[in-house]
């Protein structure tokens, strides 16, 4: 797994890679480009925590998604405080790919 200093350094590198899909939480699924996907379909591969220069509040999380037909993406959310609510359940769905934890 790559080690990247910085958001934008690891969002480009993964499109760079193929993860061109951009993922949005919703209630009770993913939604890319208006289409809703079932958590159950994808796979987490990677993922990367950042912490703001400025504000240790500041953090977020890329999470680097495979489904099981092929589809290739990123989620990118908060962690910590900025985690809570409905989304972080739909998050918590998420599999991790076996041996990454």
């Amino acid at each position: 797994m790559n080690t990247y200093e910085t958001l934008s350094q690891a969002t480009n590198d993964l499109m760079a890679r193929g993860y061109t899909l951009d993922f949005n939480l919703s209630e009770n699924c993913l939604i890319c480009n208006g289409t809703e996907y079932d958590v159950a379909d994808f796979e987490i591969v990677e993922f990367h925590r950042f912490e703001g220069f400025s504000n240790p509040d500041d953090l977020s999380t890329v999470y680097v998604l495979e489904s099981k037909d092929g589809r290739k993406g990123m989620l990118v959310t908060g962690y910590g405080i900025s985690a809570e609510g409905r989304s972080a359940q739909i998050l918590k769905r998420l599999k991790f790919r076996d041996g990454l934890h």
